[in-house]
């Protein structure tokens, strides 16, 4: 009886001893590293609707990460807070153990991308930019029911009779998850340019030419336009501010390229320069009718502050800056040394 009782505590202790070594070992596998055949490559994982555990599980197993699926499946059942994944888009650097892409996966902690949208571009060249980004889901069908569907507000900064969204969206970086609508995006740049715009026309200088929070932002798509010097924008703005004033047509061929649109090659000619648009500002008096790019927040901030200054004109050097001109005389004499001489080397 004695030696019964012995050997039925021995194969209890073996048991327990076996028990604790493969709990051991298959907690050991939470800890193991994922490695593809290729070493060097971040591993992907992206999860729809009705993906689980197991989903994730033969995801790693034809990735090669895990080489023991039994192993593996025995460990997700002493881990049960990792049995409910959520849907998006997973990046891990090769050699994430498996407890941490669980542990990413159940959380939510998905992959963000970016995206820049440039100032100084239009509408037309955002959604080229947001069409070829394929971590964006296209949605949107015309520029019109966008502006419509954005613009909900009759006393929106954007409201315009165009239905048009240039200038209303607020050049800057966006950051995003795997499949995010392009309206979606839109409708973020719209939300940050509203909180600037209407921080800068509370702050802005009174005795500015315009009357509207959209007037200020087409005084800021043209000065976008006419200069990427820092230090530039302020004057340029108060030489704007200064011809509105006096009633003299803004003369900025930026406009005058807007107008003409996609069959401008380049090469702007007199014949442009005197072709009625409602952007032509050689032609028209005051403001185009819409902004004619958009606007980064350097840009909004001049518009709404310009420089206290006696100059009207301005012309480009040739290396980036102008050089500014109280009268015509001085003015010509600018052109004459930075452009038409610029013609003739």
């Amino acid at each position: 009886m004695k030696k019964v009782l012995l050997t039925i505590l021995a194969l209890l202790l073996l048991g327990g001893i076996s028990a604790v070594y493969l709990y051991n070992y298959i907690q050991e596998f939470g800890q193991s590293a994922g490695h593809s055949d290729d070493q060097n490559q971040a591993l992907t994982i992206i999860l729809q609707k009705g993906d689980s555990a197991n989903s994730v599980l033969t995801k790693l197993e034809k990735a090669g990460i895990v080489q023991q699926p039994l192993l593996a499946k025995l460990w997700l059942k002493l881990h049960p807070e990792y049995n409910r994944v959520k849907t998006g888009y997973y990046q891990f650097e090769s050699g994430t153990k498996v407890q941490e892409i669980f542990l990413a996966l159940s959380q939510g902690k998905v992959k963000q991308f970016s995206i820049t949208l440039i100032e100084g571009l239009t509408l037309r060249q955002w959604f080229t930019a947001i069409n070829a980004n394929d971590m964006i889901s296209n949605d949107i069908v015309n520029s019109k029911s966008l502006y419509e569907s954005v613009v909900t507000s009759a006393e929106s900064f954007c409201t315009n009779s165009y239905s048009s969204l240039e200038g209303c969206l607020l050049a800057d970086t966006y950051f995003f998850d795997y499949k995010t609508k392009a309206s979606d995006i839109i409708r973020r740049a719209y939300k940050s340019m509203q909180t600037v715009i209407d921080a800068q026309w509370t702050s802005r200088y009174l005795d500015t030419a315009y009357q509207t929070k959209y007037e200020m932002l087409i005084m800021a798509s043209i000065i976008e336009k006419e200069t990427a010097v820092e230090s530039e924008r302020d004057l340029i703005s108060g030489v704007f501010d200064n011809r509105l004033k006096r009633n003299m047509r803004l003369q900025t061929d930026p406009t005058v390229i807007y107008g003409v649109g996609e069959t401008f090659d380049g090469n702007l000619t007199r014949k442009h320069l005197r072709q009625k648009t409602p952007y032509n500002t050689y032609v028209i008096k005051g403001l185009p009718i819409t902004p004619i790019a958009m606007a980064g927040e350097a840009s909004i901030i001049a518009a709404a502050k310009p420089q206290l200054t006696d100059a009207v004109y301005f012309v480009a050097k040739g290396d980036g800056t102008h050089q500014f001109s109280e009268t015509l005389a001085e003015h010509n004499a600018a052109v004459r040394k930075y452009q038409l001489r610029k013609g003739k080397e």
